[in-house]
Protein backbone atom coordinates (compact mmCIF):
# COMPACT_ATOMS: atom_id res chain seq x y z
CA UNK A 1 0.00 0.00 0.00
CA UNK A 2 2.97 2.55 0.75
CA UNK A 3 4.86 1.38 -2.33
CA UNK A 4 1.22 2.29 -4.12
CA UNK A 5 1.20 5.94 -2.51
CA UNK A 6 4.80 6.67 -3.78
CA UNK A 7 3.95 5.45 -7.22
CA UNK A 8 0.85 7.48 -7.10
CA UNK A 9 2.48 10.68 -5.87
CA UNK A 10 -0.46 10.89 -3.13
CA UNK A 11 0.96 14.45 -2.34
CA UNK A 12 -1.01 13.97 1.35
CA UNK A 13 -0.43 10.93 2.14
CA UNK A 14 3.38 10.64 0.73
CA UNK A 15 5.03 12.03 3.94
CA UNK A 16 3.54 9.32 5.91
CA UNK A 17 4.41 6.80 2.95
CA UNK A 18 7.91 7.87 3.10
CA UNK A 19 8.23 7.21 6.86
CA UNK A 20 6.87 3.87 7.12
CA UNK A 21 8.49 2.48 4.16
CA UNK A 22 11.84 4.17 6.08
CA UNK A 23 10.98 1.80 8.74
CA UNK A 24 9.99 -1.17 6.80
CA UNK A 25 13.03 -1.11 4.77
CA UNK A 26 15.30 -2.26 7.44
CA UNK A 27 13.33 -6.15 6.65
CA UNK A 28 15.41 -7.79 3.88
CA UNK A 29 12.62 -8.93 2.28
CA UNK A 30 11.31 -5.50 1.99
CA UNK A 31 14.71 -4.36 1.13
CA UNK A 32 14.14 -6.49 -1.70
CA UNK A 33 11.28 -6.20 -3.06
CA UNK A 34 11.48 -2.06 -3.21
CA UNK A 35 15.03 -2.77 -5.18
CA UNK A 36 12.91 -4.14 -7.64
CA UNK A 37 10.00 -2.84 -8.72
CA UNK A 38 11.70 -0.27 -11.13
CA UNK A 39 8.49 2.08 -11.53
CA UNK A 40 8.45 2.30 -7.25
CA UNK A 41 12.45 3.40 -7.57
CA UNK A 42 12.19 6.29 -10.29
CA UNK A 43 9.23 7.93 -8.24
CA UNK A 44 11.02 7.43 -5.14
CA UNK A 45 13.86 9.45 -6.27
CA UNK A 46 11.91 12.02 -8.16
CA UNK A 47 10.35 12.85 -4.60
CA UNK A 48 13.75 14.71 -3.73
CA UNK A 49 13.62 18.16 -5.57
CA UNK A 50 16.45 19.21 -7.75
CA UNK A 51 17.14 22.32 -5.68
CA UNK A 52 15.79 23.55 -2.15
CA UNK A 53 12.33 25.74 -2.79
CA UNK A 54 12.01 29.06 -1.54
CA UNK A 55 8.35 28.13 -0.12
CA UNK A 56 7.20 28.77 3.40
CA UNK A 57 9.44 27.42 6.18
CA UNK A 58 6.48 24.80 6.95
CA UNK A 59 6.51 23.56 3.28
CA UNK A 60 10.90 23.45 3.60
CA UNK A 61 10.17 20.82 6.92
CA UNK A 62 8.21 18.59 5.28
CA UNK A 63 9.89 18.82 2.35
CA UNK A 64 13.08 18.03 4.21
CA UNK A 65 11.40 15.07 5.52
CA UNK A 66 11.16 13.55 2.60
CA UNK A 67 14.48 14.25 2.13
CA UNK A 68 15.64 12.48 4.74
CA UNK A 69 13.32 9.49 4.88
CA UNK A 70 13.76 8.94 1.13
CA UNK A 71 17.35 8.68 1.94
CA UNK A 72 16.45 6.53 4.77
CA UNK A 73 14.93 3.93 2.45
CA UNK A 74 17.96 3.84 -0.38
CA UNK A 75 20.71 3.53 2.55
CA UNK A 76 18.78 0.23 3.94
CA UNK A 77 18.18 -1.17 0.55
CA UNK A 78 22.45 -0.53 -0.19
CA UNK A 79 23.51 -0.94 3.72
CA UNK A 80 26.09 -3.79 3.70
CA UNK A 81 26.41 -5.93 6.78
CA UNK A 82 28.52 -4.68 9.42
CA UNK A 83 32.07 -5.49 9.21
CA UNK A 84 32.55 -7.07 12.52
CA UNK A 85 36.05 -7.36 14.63
CA UNK A 86 37.75 -10.43 15.24
CA UNK A 87 36.11 -10.42 18.84
CA UNK A 88 32.72 -9.76 17.05
CA UNK A 89 32.92 -12.42 14.81
CA UNK A 90 33.49 -15.22 17.45
CA UNK A 91 30.78 -13.97 19.22
CA UNK A 92 28.83 -13.99 16.39
CA UNK A 93 29.71 -17.69 15.55
CA UNK A 94 28.98 -18.76 18.93
CA UNK A 95 25.53 -17.28 18.62
CA UNK A 96 25.04 -19.70 15.45
CA UNK A 97 26.39 -22.49 16.84
CA UNK A 98 23.89 -22.02 20.25
CA UNK A 99 21.10 -21.24 17.14
CA UNK A 100 21.72 -24.15 15.27
CA UNK A 101 18.84 -26.30 14.19
CA UNK A 102 16.65 -24.14 15.48
CA UNK A 103 16.69 -21.76 12.56
CA UNK A 104 13.58 -21.32 10.45
CA UNK A 105 13.30 -21.26 6.61
CA UNK A 106 12.29 -17.55 6.91
CA UNK A 107 15.72 -16.73 9.23
CA UNK A 108 17.98 -18.80 6.33
CA UNK A 109 15.90 -16.87 3.73
CA UNK A 110 16.71 -13.68 4.93
CA UNK A 111 20.29 -14.29 5.72
CA UNK A 112 20.47 -14.72 2.36
CA UNK A 113 19.09 -11.36 1.24
CA UNK A 114 22.19 -9.88 3.03
CA UNK A 115 24.66 -11.60 1.43
CA UNK A 116 27.17 -9.14 -0.26
CA UNK A 117 26.04 -10.43 -3.42
CA UNK A 118 22.52 -9.96 -3.03
CA UNK A 119 23.39 -6.32 -1.89
CA UNK A 120 25.33 -5.81 -4.88
CA UNK A 121 22.91 -6.58 -6.72
CA UNK A 122 20.38 -4.30 -4.89
CA UNK A 123 23.03 -1.38 -5.19
CA UNK A 124 23.16 -2.10 -9.24
CA UNK A 125 19.44 -1.61 -9.69
CA UNK A 126 18.87 1.34 -7.78
CA UNK A 127 22.19 2.97 -9.82
CA UNK A 128 20.23 1.42 -12.98
CA UNK A 129 17.15 3.28 -11.83
CA UNK A 130 18.46 6.77 -11.84
CA UNK A 131 19.55 6.70 -7.93
CA UNK A 132 22.79 8.28 -8.64
CA UNK A 133 21.11 11.49 -9.28
CA UNK A 134 19.44 12.37 -6.12
CA UNK A 135 23.33 12.89 -4.79
CA UNK A 136 23.64 16.38 -5.50
CA UNK A 137 19.92 16.84 -5.24
CA UNK A 138 19.32 16.23 -1.71
CA UNK A 139 22.33 18.21 -0.81
CA UNK A 140 20.91 21.20 -2.45
CA UNK A 141 17.57 20.50 -1.02
CA UNK A 142 17.94 20.75 2.57
CA UNK A 143 20.25 21.84 5.01
CA UNK A 144 19.80 19.43 7.66
CA UNK A 145 22.16 17.62 9.35
CA UNK A 146 20.47 14.58 9.52
CA UNK A 147 20.35 15.04 5.58
CA UNK A 148 23.91 14.86 5.28
CA UNK A 149 24.54 12.45 7.80
CA UNK A 150 22.21 10.11 5.88
CA UNK A 151 23.34 10.99 2.57
CA UNK A 152 27.27 10.29 3.37
CA UNK A 153 25.93 6.61 4.68
CA UNK A 154 23.97 6.29 1.16
CA UNK A 155 27.14 6.64 -0.93
CA UNK A 156 29.59 4.76 1.22
CA UNK A 157 27.17 2.03 0.39
CA UNK A 158 27.20 3.03 -3.21
CA UNK A 159 30.62 3.48 -3.37
CA UNK A 160 31.74 -0.37 -1.32
CA UNK A 161 31.48 -1.95 -5.02
CA UNK A 162 34.17 -0.56 -7.26
CA UNK A 163 32.88 -0.88 -10.45
CA UNK A 164 30.41 1.92 -9.36
CA UNK A 165 32.94 4.07 -7.86
CA UNK A 166 33.09 5.60 -11.70
CA UNK A 167 29.74 6.36 -12.13
CA UNK A 168 29.44 8.17 -8.92
CA UNK A 169 32.48 10.24 -9.40
CA UNK A 170 31.11 11.20 -13.07
CA UNK A 171 27.58 12.09 -11.00
CA UNK A 172 29.80 14.23 -8.94
CA UNK A 173 29.86 12.06 -5.63
CA UNK A 174 33.29 13.13 -4.90
CA UNK A 175 32.59 16.60 -4.43
CA UNK A 176 29.49 16.12 -2.70
CA UNK A 177 31.27 14.02 0.25
CA UNK A 178 33.91 16.68 0.29
CA UNK A 179 30.97 19.18 0.89
CA UNK A 180 29.76 17.08 3.55
CA UNK A 181 33.26 16.80 4.98
CA UNK A 182 33.85 20.30 4.96
CA UNK A 183 30.46 20.66 7.04
CA UNK A 184 31.44 17.93 9.55
CA UNK A 185 34.93 19.21 10.54
CA UNK A 186 33.21 22.68 10.92
CA UNK A 187 31.70 21.42 14.04
CA UNK A 188 35.38 20.94 15.46
CA UNK A 189 36.09 24.25 17.78
CA UNK A 190 39.54 23.31 18.68
CA UNK A 191 42.91 21.31 17.39
CA UNK A 192 42.45 18.70 19.98
CA UNK A 193 38.70 18.59 19.72
CA UNK A 194 37.78 14.53 18.22
CA UNK A 195 35.82 14.50 15.07
CA UNK A 196 32.36 12.62 16.18
CA UNK A 197 32.60 8.88 14.84
CA UNK A 198 29.60 9.51 12.82
CA UNK A 199 31.10 11.50 10.04
CA UNK A 200 34.00 8.51 9.80
CA UNK A 201 32.12 6.43 7.11
CA UNK A 202 31.59 10.09 4.56
CA UNK A 203 35.59 10.27 4.88
CA UNK A 204 35.88 6.97 4.42
CA UNK A 205 33.70 6.82 0.97
CA UNK A 206 36.09 9.85 -0.54
CA UNK A 207 38.87 7.45 0.75
CA UNK A 208 37.41 4.90 -1.14
CA UNK A 209 37.16 6.94 -4.72
CA UNK A 210 40.69 8.20 -3.77
CA UNK A 211 42.23 4.58 -3.99
CA UNK A 212 40.36 3.87 -7.16
CA UNK A 213 40.94 6.68 -9.06
CA UNK A 214 44.05 9.36 -9.86
CA UNK A 215 43.71 12.42 -7.63
CA UNK A 216 42.93 14.91 -10.50
CA UNK A 217 39.91 12.38 -11.90
CA UNK A 218 38.57 12.66 -7.89
CA UNK A 219 39.52 16.51 -7.16
CA UNK A 220 39.99 18.13 -10.34
CA UNK A 221 42.36 20.51 -11.17
CA UNK A 222 42.02 22.58 -8.22
CA UNK A 223 44.82 21.72 -6.18
CA UNK A 224 43.40 23.18 -3.38
CA UNK A 225 40.61 20.35 -3.43
CA UNK A 226 43.67 18.02 -2.68
CA UNK A 227 44.68 19.87 -0.48
CA UNK A 228 41.24 19.78 1.96
CA UNK A 229 41.22 16.38 1.79
CA UNK A 230 44.51 15.68 3.62
CA UNK A 231 43.43 16.79 7.06
CA UNK A 232 40.11 14.25 6.75
CA UNK A 233 42.04 11.24 5.29
CA UNK A 234 44.72 12.13 8.56
CA UNK A 235 41.25 12.00 10.55
CA UNK A 236 40.60 8.33 9.21
CA UNK A 237 43.85 7.18 9.91
CA UNK A 238 44.13 8.85 13.57
CA UNK A 239 40.40 8.29 14.52
CA UNK A 240 39.98 6.57 17.60
CA UNK A 241 37.49 4.61 16.58
CA UNK A 242 38.71 3.65 12.92
CA UNK A 243 38.78 -0.08 11.66
CA UNK A 244 42.29 -1.30 10.74
CA UNK A 245 39.62 -1.68 7.02
CA UNK A 246 39.59 2.28 7.34
CA UNK A 247 42.94 2.76 8.53
CA UNK A 248 44.29 0.97 5.62
CA UNK A 249 42.21 3.04 3.09
CA UNK A 250 43.69 5.93 4.56
CA UNK A 251 46.77 4.82 3.88
CA UNK A 252 45.98 3.90 0.48
CA UNK A 253 44.38 7.48 0.18
CA UNK A 254 47.04 9.02 1.06
CA UNK A 255 49.54 7.34 -0.48
CA UNK A 256 47.91 8.31 -3.92
CA UNK A 257 47.41 12.11 -2.88
CA UNK A 258 51.45 11.95 -2.45
CA UNK A 259 52.33 10.40 -5.33
CA UNK A 260 50.68 13.65 -7.19
CA UNK A 261 53.39 16.59 -6.05
CA UNK A 262 55.75 16.82 -4.02
CA UNK A 263 54.03 19.81 -2.61
CA UNK A 264 51.24 17.71 -1.55
CA UNK A 265 53.43 14.95 -0.08
CA UNK A 266 55.11 17.67 1.82
CA UNK A 267 51.41 18.50 3.26
CA UNK A 268 50.92 15.23 3.88
CA UNK A 269 53.91 14.44 5.98
CA UNK A 270 53.35 18.01 7.70
CA UNK A 271 50.09 16.63 8.90
CA UNK A 272 49.66 16.23 13.14
CA UNK A 273 50.59 13.00 14.20
CA UNK A 274 50.41 11.35 10.96
CA UNK A 275 53.52 10.12 10.35
CA UNK A 276 53.79 8.98 13.90
CA UNK A 277 50.82 6.81 13.78
CA UNK A 278 52.07 5.39 10.19
CA UNK A 279 55.19 4.52 12.06
CA UNK A 280 53.58 1.92 14.25
CA UNK A 281 51.15 1.08 11.38
CA UNK A 282 54.20 -0.82 9.84
CA UNK A 283 54.73 -3.37 12.44
CA UNK A 284 51.18 -3.83 11.98
CA UNK A 285 50.42 -7.67 11.70
CA UNK A 286 48.02 -7.30 8.87
CA UNK A 287 49.75 -7.85 5.89
CA UNK A 288 47.48 -5.04 3.95
CA UNK A 289 47.66 -2.35 6.87
CA UNK A 290 51.80 -3.34 6.78
CA UNK A 291 52.13 -2.96 3.14
CA UNK A 292 49.72 0.51 2.89
CA UNK A 293 51.98 1.97 5.60
CA UNK A 294 55.48 0.98 4.18
CA UNK A 295 54.08 2.77 0.59
CA UNK A 296 52.59 5.60 1.92
CA UNK A 297 56.08 6.19 3.69
CA UNK A 298 57.94 5.52 0.61
CA UNK A 299 56.12 7.79 -1.31
CA UNK A 300 56.43 10.26 0.96
CA UNK A 301 60.29 10.05 1.62
CA UNK A 302 61.01 10.73 -2.12
CA UNK A 303 58.11 13.77 -2.34
CA UNK A 304 58.72 15.42 1.20
CA UNK A 305 61.98 17.08 2.42
CA UNK A 306 60.81 16.51 6.13
CA UNK A 307 60.05 12.69 5.52
CA UNK A 308 63.87 12.76 3.58
CA UNK A 309 65.12 14.01 6.95
CA UNK A 310 63.58 12.03 9.50
CA UNK A 311 64.17 8.98 8.13
CA UNK A 312 67.74 9.30 7.88
CA UNK A 313 68.43 11.86 4.74
CA UNK A 314 69.93 14.52 6.69
CA UNK A 315 72.73 15.14 9.72
CA UNK A 316 71.43 14.63 13.37
CA UNK A 317 67.52 13.45 12.80
CA UNK A 318 66.40 11.94 15.76
CA UNK A 319 65.98 8.35 15.55
CA UNK A 320 66.94 8.23 11.69
CA UNK A 321 69.10 5.09 12.61
CA UNK A 322 66.33 3.24 14.03
CA UNK A 323 63.98 4.14 11.34
CA UNK A 324 66.45 3.25 8.76
CA UNK A 325 67.20 -0.29 10.58
CA UNK A 326 63.24 -0.97 10.17
CA UNK A 327 62.85 0.02 6.95
CA UNK A 328 65.56 -2.42 6.36
CA UNK A 329 64.03 -5.56 8.00
CA UNK A 330 60.82 -4.49 5.98
CA UNK A 331 62.81 -5.21 2.39
CA UNK A 332 63.50 -9.09 4.07
CA UNK A 333 59.88 -9.76 4.73
CA UNK A 334 57.99 -12.30 2.98
CA UNK A 335 55.41 -9.92 0.96
CA UNK A 336 56.65 -8.62 -2.27
CA UNK A 337 54.77 -5.72 -2.51
CA UNK A 338 56.44 -4.41 1.15
CA UNK A 339 59.42 -5.14 0.24
CA UNK A 340 59.45 -3.25 -2.90
CA UNK A 341 58.14 -0.13 -0.82
CA UNK A 342 60.82 -0.63 1.25
CA UNK A 343 63.76 -0.80 -0.61
CA UNK A 344 62.15 1.60 -3.19
CA UNK A 345 62.56 4.23 0.34
CA UNK A 346 65.75 2.83 0.81
CA UNK A 347 67.24 3.47 -2.49
CA UNK A 348 65.23 6.89 -2.47
CA UNK A 349 67.15 7.41 1.18
CA UNK A 350 70.99 6.23 -0.11
CA UNK A 351 70.84 9.31 -2.25
CA UNK A 352 72.30 11.14 0.86
CA UNK A 353 75.81 10.41 1.94
CA UNK A 354 74.07 10.80 6.00
CA UNK A 355 71.69 7.54 4.68
CA UNK A 356 74.64 5.73 3.41
CA UNK A 357 76.79 6.38 6.49
CA UNK A 358 73.56 5.55 8.61
CA UNK A 359 73.57 1.88 6.63
CA UNK A 360 77.27 1.32 7.02
CA UNK A 361 77.03 1.58 10.38
CA UNK A 362 74.22 -0.81 11.01
CA UNK A 363 76.34 -3.20 8.88
CA UNK A 364 79.07 -2.86 11.22
CA UNK A 365 76.64 -3.53 14.65
CA UNK A 366 74.53 -6.19 12.99
CA UNK A 367 76.11 -7.32 10.13
CA UNK A 368 72.51 -7.57 8.05
CA UNK A 369 72.57 -4.76 5.54
CA UNK A 370 74.60 -6.12 3.27
CA UNK A 371 72.81 -9.77 3.27
CA UNK A 372 69.87 -8.12 2.50
CA UNK A 373 70.19 -5.89 -0.16
CA UNK A 374 72.28 -8.74 -1.94
CA UNK A 375 69.26 -11.03 -1.07
CA UNK A 376 67.62 -8.15 -3.03
CA UNK A 377 69.99 -8.38 -6.39
CA UNK A 378 70.14 -12.38 -6.34
CA UNK A 379 68.35 -14.39 -3.36
CA UNK A 380 70.47 -17.93 -4.98
CA UNK A 381 73.89 -16.55 -3.93
CA UNK A 382 73.41 -14.60 -0.61
CA UNK A 383 75.43 -15.90 2.71
CA UNK A 384 74.05 -15.12 6.02
CA UNK A 385 76.23 -14.53 8.50
CA UNK A 386 74.56 -16.70 11.28
CA UNK A 387 73.55 -20.16 10.70
CA UNK A 388 70.02 -19.75 11.50
CA UNK A 389 69.93 -16.95 8.80
CA UNK A 390 70.77 -19.38 5.69
CA UNK A 391 68.97 -18.85 2.45
CA UNK A 392 67.32 -22.50 2.86
CA UNK A 393 65.15 -21.41 5.59
CA UNK A 394 63.97 -18.04 4.10
CA UNK A 395 61.56 -16.83 1.83
CA UNK A 396 63.18 -15.11 -1.07
CA UNK A 397 61.61 -13.59 -4.03
CA UNK A 398 63.53 -13.30 -7.42
CA UNK A 399 61.79 -10.16 -8.53
CA UNK A 400 63.89 -7.28 -11.05
CA UNK A 401 62.39 -4.59 -8.81
CA UNK A 402 64.04 -5.58 -5.86
CA UNK A 403 67.20 -6.39 -7.99
CA UNK A 404 67.09 -2.77 -9.28
CA UNK A 405 66.95 -1.28 -6.23
CA UNK A 406 68.81 -3.62 -4.53
CA UNK A 407 71.78 -2.56 -6.59
CA UNK A 408 70.89 1.29 -6.80
CA UNK A 409 71.58 1.01 -2.84
CA UNK A 410 74.34 -0.70 -3.01
CA UNK A 411 76.38 1.56 -5.39
CA UNK A 412 75.04 5.10 -3.53
CA UNK A 413 76.58 3.19 0.28
CA UNK A 414 79.56 2.92 -1.62
CA UNK A 415 79.53 6.81 -2.87
CA UNK A 416 78.45 7.84 -0.04
CA UNK A 417 80.44 6.45 2.41
CA UNK A 418 84.08 8.39 2.29
CA UNK A 419 86.03 6.83 5.42
CA UNK A 420 88.55 4.36 4.09
CA UNK A 421 88.35 1.92 6.90
CA UNK A 422 84.37 1.59 6.66
CA UNK A 423 84.63 1.37 3.11
CA UNK A 424 87.56 -1.25 3.86
CA UNK A 425 85.04 -3.34 6.21
CA UNK A 426 82.15 -2.86 2.84
CA UNK A 427 84.26 -5.12 0.58
CA UNK A 428 85.33 -7.58 3.37
CA UNK A 429 81.62 -8.08 4.44
CA UNK A 430 80.46 -8.04 0.54
CA UNK A 431 82.59 -10.38 -0.82
CA UNK A 432 81.86 -13.09 2.66
CA UNK A 433 77.58 -12.41 1.97
CA UNK A 434 78.04 -13.10 -2.01
CA UNK A 435 77.19 -9.43 -2.89
CA UNK A 436 80.13 -9.20 -5.67
CA UNK A 437 78.84 -12.40 -6.89
CA UNK A 438 75.58 -11.67 -7.31
CA UNK A 439 76.43 -8.22 -8.85
CA UNK A 440 78.88 -10.28 -11.17
CA UNK A 441 75.98 -12.78 -12.09
CA UNK A 442 73.58 -9.88 -13.24
CA UNK A 443 76.15 -8.31 -15.23
CA UNK A 444 77.02 -11.48 -16.96
CA UNK A 445 73.03 -12.23 -17.61
CA UNK A 446 72.74 -14.92 -14.63
CA UNK A 447 70.43 -12.69 -12.70
CA UNK A 448 67.23 -11.91 -12.31
CA UNK A 449 67.13 -9.55 -15.73
CA UNK A 450 68.87 -8.48 -18.19
CA UNK A 451 67.22 -5.09 -18.20
CA UNK A 452 69.90 -2.18 -19.08
CA UNK A 453 68.48 0.26 -16.42
CA UNK A 454 69.36 -2.55 -13.63
CA UNK A 455 73.02 -3.10 -15.46
CA UNK A 456 74.29 0.13 -15.64
CA UNK A 457 73.53 0.58 -12.16
CA UNK A 458 75.61 -2.66 -11.33
CA UNK A 459 78.62 -2.32 -13.42
CA UNK A 460 78.94 0.58 -11.55
CA UNK A 461 78.72 -1.10 -8.01
CA UNK A 462 80.76 -2.90 -8.89
CA UNK A 463 83.38 -0.57 -10.09
CA UNK A 464 83.28 1.45 -7.21
CA UNK A 465 83.44 -1.60 -5.23
CA UNK A 466 86.86 -3.00 -7.23
CA UNK A 467 88.29 0.48 -6.35
CA UNK A 468 88.72 -0.50 -2.75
Amino acid sequence: MMKGLVISKARASLPDAIEGLAYLSLRPEIKETLSSDLKFLRQLFSVIPQRKSSTSSTEQAIESALVYGTLVIVSNICAYRPQLSEEQAQLEKLKRMAQAGKESVGASDASALESNEQVRLRVRRVIDAGGLSIIGAALSASDSLAVRLQLGKMIFSLVEDKENRGKVLQSGGAKVLSTLIKHALATLTSKDQTLDATFIETIQALAKLAITSSPLQVFGPNIGAIYDAIRPFSILLQHPSSTLLQKFEANMALTNLSSYQPDVAERVASADGLLSRVDLLMFEDHVLVRRSAVELICNLIAGSDDAFARYGGAPDSPNAQSKLQILVALADVDDLATALAASGALATLTCSPYACQGLAKLQKEGGRVLPILTQLIDPSVVVFPHEEDTKDDRTTHEDSGLAHRGVVCVRNIWKGVEDDNTRASLVKDAQAVGLVKALLRLIKGQGVTNEQMILVPAAEALQVIGKN
